[in-house]
């Protein structure tokens, strides 16, 4: 899923202090102000503001922003995720025309679509999901789409609607390497997100994306690898962030990766054949998303 972090304020403790490169300038431009005077408006949800976004001047200048469905509480405890974890709502089954809605009234060219977790839900909330990308579609013909979807436990029959829903892009984040998976995703499994990548290239997904954080502890090798596991289940596009810790509850920020090493994973995913290669401090899963469907 989408980290949700507040990137402006990350705790920090003498030992990793924040780092200049991981300053922000508040977002500034014409179309910014406009689509944040809607969003105000007409009480929109995105993830752009309520996650406070480092990229959202940025993205909502090209027409970009990211929806999140299902609720604000996750059925997972992530180490990482600012979600709350908790019992889920019931589903509200007028969510996709609301979120169609908002991206009508944004005027938005490129929109991304994630969830929290339901592991409550039979279906996974698979039904709501593809609900959300037909409404999407018929209120805004000429909006292109990305789905950064959970892993759905890895049940086939709750992929399969998303892959029948054929979305431009279809991301699901891998987050960390292998090692640290069970600290970082409680209880997500690294060997399942990258089946769940490769399922969708089976079926016919013609782009795929996947996502990881640095300086949670991982070695530049283990990168690597993580990164070589994704080419060969197929994934078109990579995502490489700093993670930045949302609370003292949550995992600690380890180290911060600087800019030369960032581009370094840039160059060394360009090499093995991906498709687009964001690394960077600041880069989030959606960032540069309109790219991505190229």
């Amino acid at each position: 899923m989408e980290t949700v972090l507040d990137t402006t304020t990350p705790v920090a403790t003498p030992a990793t202090a924040k780092p200049k490169w991981l300053k922000v300038k508040l977002p500034i431009g014409k179309k910014y102000t406009e689509l944040r005077g809607l969003v105000d408006k007409y009480s929109l949800n995105t993830i752009c503001t309520s996650g406070s976004c480092p990229n959202m001047g940025e993205c909502w200048g090209e027409g970009t922003a990211t929806f999140m469905i299902l609720g604000n509480t996750c059925t997972r405890s992530c180490g990482f995720c600012g979600v709350k974890t908790g019992r889920p709502e019931t589903v509200d089954w007028d969510e996709p025309e609301k979120v169609a809605r908002s991206i009508k009234i944004m005027n938005i060219k490129h929109a991304v679509i994630t969830s929290v977790d339901r592991d409550d839900l039979k279906d996974g909330g698979s039904i709501i999901w593809i609900e959300t990308v037909k409404a999407i579609r018929r209120m805004n013909p000429t909006t292109t789409l990305e789905t950064l979807i959970p892993d759905f436990q890895g049940i086939e029959r709750n992929i399969d609607r998303i892959v029948a829903a054929n979305p431009e892009v279809v991301s699901h984040n891998m987050e960390t390497v292998r090692r640290l998976t069970r600290e970082v995703r409680i209880q997500a499994k690294y060997d399942r997100s990258l089946e769940v990548l490769r399922y969708l290239k089976e079926k016919g997904i013609n782009r795929t994306k996947s996502g990881i954080m640095l300086g949670l502890g991982e070695q530049e090798e283990e990168v690597f690898q993580t990164m070589r596991d994704l080419r060969a289940a197929n994934v078109d596009v990579v995502t490489i962030g700093q993670y930045l810790q949302p609370s003292k509850k949550h995992l600690p920020v380890k180290e911060f990766i600087t800019p030369e090493q960032f581009a370094k994973y840039e160059q060394f995913g360009l090499e093995l054949g991906f498709r687009h290669v964001e690394s960077g401090p600041l880069v989030r899963s959606s960032y540069k998303a309109q790219k991505h469907i190229l």
